[in-house]
């Protein structure tokens, strides 16, 4: 299963069936796991988003792309924006260039899977800071198709 994960701002995507693959995760107490892998062993402590690997604390969301959440008109929310194919698919139109400046709502670009066609929205007003889509291109889970900032 394919994750996205941020890690004190700085955002990862990771197979979560392989990284299990390649370790032993023993719980010892609630919240606190010993870790086995490539031979190192690890401690890690799990607090309300924030995980301390051997004495170095982490901020951490992980979250499921595939679980997105309604932004609305974009209310509240601040900072650069990566919009995330939702599936796997085929990217059928981009509506934007890179620059362009969106309004909270707007039409960005339209991923077709499964013969169904989804237009991602700009969560906020902004601009285009990035943009990794082309017309054509198949797109994975998670894959960042463009940058708001």
């Amino acid at each position: 299963m394919k994750l996205m994960a941020t890690v004190n701002e700085t955002e990862f995507q990771f197979d979560l069936d392989d990284e299990l693959a390649q370790m032993r995760v023993t719980e010892v107490e609630p919240g606190l796991y010993a870790i086995l892998r490539n031979g190192r062993s690890l401690q890690v402590r799990v607090i309300k988003g924030q995980v301390e690997i051997d004495g170095c604390t982490l901020n951490v969301d992980v979250r499921d792309p595939r679980e997105r959440t309604r932004k609305g008109t974009g209310t509240g929310v601040a900072g650069r924006q990566n919009i995330l194919a939702p599936m796997p698919g085929k990217v059928i139109r981009v509506l934007v260039a890179a620059g362009d400046v969106v309004e909270a709502g707007q039409g960005l670009i339209v991923v077709e899977a499964m013969k169904m066609q989804n237009e991602m929205k700009a969560p906020k007003a902004g601009t285009i800071a990035q943009l990794n889509a082309m017309e054509g291109a198949t797109v994975a889970v998670g894959e960042t198709l463009l940058v708001i900032e």
